[in-house]
């Protein structure tokens, strides 16, 4: 893959908890590009690595060897300011609690990153998010006067209103119905296929792993397979292998 259609990438990456007989080997040797303008799902049994690889990816972690860059930005060896702008100005994050300030309006919440960082919102962008997550007439409430599927849409838009290089996605759809997690799967989507964004997400749901265009699978602490134009029970049935002892006999090759 050429560099300029990587938005983030992992060579040779370990990342160890603990030490002695307490140490926990969470990620061993993983390799991966992550292309530009593409939805990637990140997926795994229980304890795969699956998360600490996004925590490593997104600089939300250090790493214990190896490199992690975002676009042509190495992530690896940044000091605390460098990560805090790297994380403001190249980096978009929505998790599955949704991390929204219940003081604040749903305007002010997706406006804050901007704020903090002193930037002002381009206007049309900002106009094409919100009708996008389907929020303009919910802007002047705050979070308790929201649903948990438009509080999550208010985190994907504060997510993608500073147009970051990725948005890394954790459990996005965790803690909501189907027909809400249906609506934030579609929006992120949408916002690859006809904005461009680049979307990196955690999920242990063979469903929402449908909407992305590439599936990668984790089994204790590799990337043991993949899957370009994923359907649910495709996915499902490679899990399933995944949680084979063959599975992970061969994961340790």
């Amino acid at each position: 893959m050429d560099a300029t259609e990587v938005a983030a990438r992992a060579t040779d990456l370990y990342k160890t908890y603990g030490s002695g007989e307490a140490q926990v080997i969470a990620l061993r040797g993983v390799n991966v590009e992550l292309q530009r303008s593409h939805f990637t799902a990140i997926m795994g049994p229980s304890g795969s690595g699956k998360s600490t690889l996004m925590h490593c990816l997104a600089g939300l972690d250090s790493v214990s060897r190896g490199q992690v860059y975002i676009g042509d930005t190495q992530v690896t060896g940044l000091g605390d300011a460098g990560l805090t702008k790297l994380r403001r100005d190249k980096v978009g994050f929505v998790f599955q609690q949704f991390n929204l300030l219940p003081t604040l309006t749903a305007a002010e919440n997706i406006l804050l990153p901007l704020s903090i960082a002193g930037r002002k919102p381009d206007r049309q962008w900002y106009d094409t998010v919100i009708d996008t997550v389907n929020l303009r007439d919910r802007l002047d409430h705050r979070p308790a006067q929201l649903s948990g599927g438009q509080q999550q849409r208010v985190a994907c838009a504060r997510a993608l209103v500073g147009r970051p290089e990725v948005v890394f996605a954790d459990e996005p759809t965790g803690n909501l119905d189907s027909r809400s997690g249906a609506e934030i799967l579609s929006f992120l989507r949408a916002s690859v296929r006809d904005y461009g964004q680049t979307i990196v997400m955690v999920t242990h749901d063979p469903n929402a792993a449908s909407y992305a265009d590439r599936v990668i699978f984790l089994t204790d602490g590799q990337i043991v397979d993949e899957m370009r134009d994923p359907t649910a029970e495709a996915v499902l049935d490679r899990l399933k292998s995944l949680d084979t002892p063959a599975a992970a006999t061969q994961s340790e090759r």
